[in-house]
């Protein structure tokens, strides 16, 4: 076994299972620990889980749980869509909050989709103009959002609000509340079930953060084991479908969820092109503070 690659044990966190299924893999499997890595692993509350009860607000990140853990020390590593890690590094910095920045291009890269009722009259994304979408505001399901619907719609006509979790945000749907929701699994699978029809789809990647106490080889090795996993998951994710069944409360059964739609690779160094689109685009949607930098927010001590 290789020699353990730094003192501190990392803390690293566990959210939602479309985040973080290669983690959880790795961990099941024992990667991180032929890697030489003792890792503790730290729920915290995601916006998937049926019992999720948190709710948020559409301006106070670091005020929700995996922020809040997270700035108190008690979490130094995690993953999350990957405007949502841009937002947090840029504005922790300029805030003066706990740093973190950008060491990854993560591995999960699973679909968000825009539902809307079974027998909505709504049957292409061009007719949401002025109409809410609920979303999780700066979360993957609001960028992922606004990048979907920008290609059928100008910027002024794109509404988006918060109706809470991922179920209470379809309860929303089907009472009116809103024109439609934004998913992502199981709750895709979930809104199927139901009857809620697919409108428009599309995989969503995450990054990876870290403070700056983990060094370059332990985030290598976390890599690794995170690649190997991918390799697993590649070849049949069934074994691991439990972590999205268990999300859904019973509401969903195994054979049920639509495996397909998961989509992972191995973890990727973060390039300034990549920082380049994805800042600039964030700017643009006044959801991020400008005047950040490539070397301000992205670190690669992974990959040198």
């Amino acid at each position: 076994m290789p020699t353990p690659v730094t003192a501190k044990k990392p803390q690293v966190a566990i959210m939602n299972a479309v985040h973080d299924l290669p983690v959880l893999v790795a961990r099941d499997k024992g990667f991180f620990r032929d890697e030489g890595l003792d890792i503790e692993f730290v729920t915290t509350p995601g916006m998937a889980q049926v019992t999720t009860s948190h709710s948020v607000k559409f301006d106070s990140v670091f005020d929700r749980p995996l922020d809040s853990v997270y700035n108190d020390g008690g979490i130094d590593q995690y993953r999350m869509c990957e405007w949502g890690i841009m937002k947090r590094a840029v504005e922790a910095d300029s805030s003066g909050l706990r740093r973190r920045k950008i060491v990854a291009l993560g591995a999960s890269m699973s679909s968000f989709a825009i539902a809307v009722a079974g027998d909505s009259r709504i049957y292409e994304p061009e007719m949401l103009k002025d109409k809410e979408i609920a979303v999780t505001p700066n979360n993957g399901s609001h960028f992922t959002t606004l990048k979907l619907m920008e290609g059928f719609l100008a910027q002024e006509h794109i509404k988006t609000t918060a109706a809470g979790s991922m179920p209470k945000r379809i309860e929303a749907l089907k009472q009116g509340k809103v024109a439609a929701v934004s998913l992502m699994e199981p709750w895709i699978s979930v809104a199927q079930k139901m009857g809620l029809r697919i409108l428009i789809e599309s995989h969503s990647t995450r990054s990876e953060a870290a403070g700056d106490d983990i060094d370059g080889k332990t985030l290598a090795a976390m890599f690794r084991a995170q690649a190997r996993a991918v390799k697993v998951l590649e070849k049949d994710p069934t074994p691991y479908i439990h972590y999205f069944i268990r999300e859904t409360g019973g509401l969903l059964e195994p054979h049920e969820f639509q495996a397909w739609r998961l989509l992972h690779a191995a973890p990727q160094p973060y390039t300034r092109e990549r920082y380049d689109d994805t800042y600039n685009w964030t700017v643009k949607w006044n959801m991020v503070v400008p005047g950040a930098t490539y070397e301000s927010i992205v670190d690669n001590r992974a990959w040198q």
